[in-house]
């Protein structure tokens, strides 16, 4: 492997340009994009004339990218259904993978990927960035520090008053397997099983809604078309887990709520709870922490520091800037990446339930 590493992108919509472009511009000493691929011609040569070389290469087929020994690292931006078989392909052609969430439509399609990235000895990482958030590390040091102590309750919050994305196939169930639960839902899953370190649920209860497809007013992205909204806007789950405790799922699109709370988490332990707040899709929430000390109860969080003109701070890096190069550290040193198929192939797993839950109408267990 060269000192610089060869990437092929496989989609080159809105989150290759609202998310990976942009980082991986930052690390052009590190990684160079050789091939952009897209169903929409267009769109791969907007990308490479933006984001590529002039040696990278433009392709409506991915089979081009995998056929390239030149190749390290593919990136699969594609709409959810196709996650799995583009992987699991990139990956027999020795390649190492960036796929973003979720990593499958199902936990039989996830399955294929970790099999096939153990079989071809190849790194597979999924594209929770949320983990990468200020706010998030203090929770995590929190949570596995023992600060909590027990963690044995648990709130997912992924919930927009009213966030339909209006663009791409967000509303084709056939294409994504799912509307908000697997879109935004995932990210507040991921985020609560990686605080609790715990990845052996036991049971899952689901429900999910479709009330309010006919009501596109007052959408932040512009009004939806009702015809063609054929996924759940609200989704809800109890998760139990095999030790006993009990994760609060819940996910929308649009719901009739005063504040949203999205990749957001509540923990409730025996030594103390917390909760994230604040905007965190600007890297700029917080963690307040509740407790129990000389026979009061306290609440504590972030002070406002008073910044310095000009200086923000280390603490100020993008997460998806840092989970860029935390993925290129990890192909160059052979380490893990913060994201492991195991620990995503749980989160599939769950909302796959919840799914199955709510069709039937009854638990679902492992």
């Amino acid at each position: 492997m060269s000192s610089k590493l060869k990437a092929g992108i496989v989609g080159c919509g809105g989150i290759a340009n609202q998310k990976h472009f942009p980082a991986l511009a930052l690390l052009k000493e590190e990684i160079e994009i050789t091939w952009f691929c897209d169903i929409i011609k267009e769109r791969a040569e907007k990308s490479c004339k933006e984001y590529g070389t002039p040696a990278s290469k433009v392709t409506i087929d991915y089979h081009d990218i995998l056929k390239d020994s030149s190749v390290d690292v593919v990136y699969v931006l594609t709409p959810n259904i196709n996650h799995s078989p583009i992987t699991c392909e990139a990956l027999a052609a020795k390649k190492h993978v960036m796929c973003e969430k979720p990593m499958a439509i199902n936990y039989a399609e996830a399955k294929k990927m970790l099999v096939a990235s153990k079989e071809y000895s190849k790194k597979l990482t999924i594209g929770y960035q949320n983990r990468f958030r200020r706010d998030s590390r203090v929770l995590f040091e929190q949570s596995r520090g023992g600060e909590l102590g027990e963690i044995y309750f648990a709130k997912a919050h992924a919930i927009r008053r009213r966030g339909v994305p209006t663009w791409g196939v967000f509303p084709d169930k056939a294409k994504q397997g799912g509307g908000p639960l697997i879109d935004i839902g995932t990210h507040a899953l991921d985020l609560t099983l990686w605080f609790m370190n715990n990845y052996e649920p036991e049971s899952v209860l689901g429900q999910t809604f479709q009330k309010l497809k006919d009501y596109p007013e007052g959408n932040m992205f512009g009004p939806w078309n009702p015809a063609n909204f054929e996924t759940e806007d609200a989704a809800f789950g109890l998760v139990k887990m095999k030790n006993g405790a009990t994760i609060y799922l819940e996910a929308s699109w649009a719901l009739n709520v005063i504040n949203g709370k999205e990749a957001s988490v509540t923990l409730c332990g025996t030594k103390a709870g917390a909760e994230m707040f604040g905007p965190q899709h600007i890297n700029q929430g917080y963690v307040v922490t509740n407790k129990i000390e000389h026979d009061i109860q306290m609440t504590s969080q972030p002070s406002e520091g008073g910044g310095i003109f000009g200086f923000e701070g280390a603490g100020s890096q993008a997460p998806q800037d840092l989970e860029a190069r935390q993925w290129i550290d990890a192909i160059k040193n052979n380490t893990e990446p913060l994201v492991t198929p195991e620990e995503a192939i749980v989160v599939t797993q769950i909302l796959e339930a919840i799914y199955e839950s709510a069709h039937s109408g009854k638990a679902v267990y492992f």
